[in-house]
């Protein structure tokens, strides 16, 4: 039952993204994406490969510092966020590390209140 209400609050995530943007993300990498552009703060641009990579490490340390795996060193020359790892990540296969993430993406759009 639980699953399939957290199946149920991402699809709501992903169509009100689809609202925002125009565009529905395909899948988690996307929405990290959209969260790592956000923290960045300096709104839509172009990004290189690595950039786009980099954009997702900030969005898994941003959701995952809400159960105080990461915290926020500060921000380089760029204005790019740096983060530290401060406690250590669970080991979970694949399955459940998408499901640990999907749940603090939910809980990131909660808290921000951005949907």
């Amino acid at each position: 039952m639980k699953q399939e209400l957290e199946d149920q609050d991402w699809e709501q995530l992903l169509d009100q993204l689809e609202g925002m943007i125009g565009k529905r993300p395909a899948d988690l990498n996307g929405v990290l994406f959209l969260i790592g552009v956000q923290e960045l703060g300096k709104g839509h641009q172009f990004f290189t490969k690595e950039q786009k990579q980099d954009l997702m490490h900030i969005a898994v340390c941003k959701v995952l510092s809400y159960s105080g795996y990461y915290e926020l060193e500060g921000l380089d020359a760029d204005g790019w966020p740096h983060w530290k790892l401060v406690q250590p990540l669970p080991f979970v296969d694949l399955l459940n590390q998408e499901t640990l993430l999907k749940q603090h993406v939910l809980e990131y759009f909660e808290r921000e209140g951005i949907i």
